[in-house]
C-alpha cells in the first residue's frame, strides 16, 4: 500500500504529515507528489476502481514538512476552500532560524511581491501597490546551540510568507538558501514544519485540531 503518515481520515477528508521534499502537487518536473500516493492509497486501502478523488485544500512548499489537509468528497474540497478564503482556519508552524529575533514575540506585516521567473517573494515594510499584505504572529520557544525556535501563526497565507517575513527581520529558516541561510541541511529541507491545523469539519460543523510529529532527522532532535 502506498505509504502515508496519516493523521486523521474520515469519509470527507484526509489529513496527512508531508515530508520534506514531496511535492503536493504536480509541477513541471512530473516527480510523484502527495496527491498522487493519497489516491493510491485509498484506491488500495478501499479497494476502489477507476479514478479516486482527491482535493488538495493548500499546499506546502516542496522543502517543508508538516500537515496538509485534502478533501475526498468535491462538496468538502468546497466548504474547505471556502474556509481557508474566509480565513477561518487555525495554522501554526515551528521554524528553527538563525539568528535570535530582537524581540521574544511580535507580528510581522509586510508586503509581497512574488518573482514567479525566480519563484522568489520579495518583503516590504511598507505598502506596495503589487505587493499583498501578508500578516503573522511569531514567539521564541526555546535555543539549541545558536539556533532558535520560533512558534509562527501566519494569518494571511501568501507564496513563501514564513519564510521571506522571518528573513525579513533577519531570522533566516536553517537550510533555506533561498531566503539567506548560508548552508544547506543535507536532505535539502528547511527547518519549517506545518506543527499544527485547526479546522471546521465540512460536514459534521465540529473543530478538528490535528497535530504533525516532528521530523526524525538530527536538524529538530535537540527541540522534539
Amino acid at each position: 500500500m502506498a505509504f502515508l503518515d496519516v493523521l486523521f481520515e474520515d469519509n470527507h477528508v484526509l489529513v496527512v504529515n508531508k515530508p520534506a521534499g514531496l511535492l503536493v502537487h504536480g509541477d513541471e518536473t512530473g516527480d510523484i507528489t502527495l496527491a498522487d500516493l493519497a489516491k493510491e492509497y485509498i484506491k488500495e486501502k478501499y479497494g476502489k476502481p477507476g479514478n479516486v478523488f482527491i482535493g488538495v485544500v493548500h499546499r506546502l512548499d516542496r522543502p517543508v514538512s508538516g500537515v496538509v489537509l485534502m478533501a475526498k468528497t468535491s462538496k468538502a474540497l468546497a466548504r474547505l476552500n471556502e474556509l481557508f478564503r474566509s480565513k477561518k482556519t487555525r495554522k501554526i508552524y515551528w521554524a528553527i532560524v538563525l539568528n535570535r529575533p530582537q524581540q521574544e514575540s511580535g507580528t510581522l506585516v509586510h508586503w509581497l511581491v512574488k518573482d514567479s521567473s525566480k519563484n522568489v517573494t520579495k518583503a516590504f515594510a511598507k505598502e506596495n501597490a503589487a505587493g499583498q499584505r501578508s500578516e503573522l504572529n511569531y514567539k521564541l520557544l526555546g535555543d539549541h546551540q545558536g539556533k532558535y525556535l520560533l512558534e509562527v501563526n501566519p494569518i494571511t497565507g501568501r507564496p513563501h510568507q514564513i519564510r521571506v517575513q522571518l528573513a525579513s527581520m533577519r531570522c533566516p529558516i536553517v537550510g533555506d538558501l533561498k531566503y539567506g541561510a548560508a548552508q544547506p541541511l543535507p536532505d535539502k529541507s528547511i527547518a519549517l514544519h506545518a506543527r499544527q491545523l485547526e479546522f471546521e469539519h465540512p460536514t459534521l460543523k465540529t473543530t478538528i485540531t490535528v497535530s504533525a510529529p516532528l521530523p526524525a532527522t538530527a536538524t529538530w532532535k535537540p527541540f522534539a
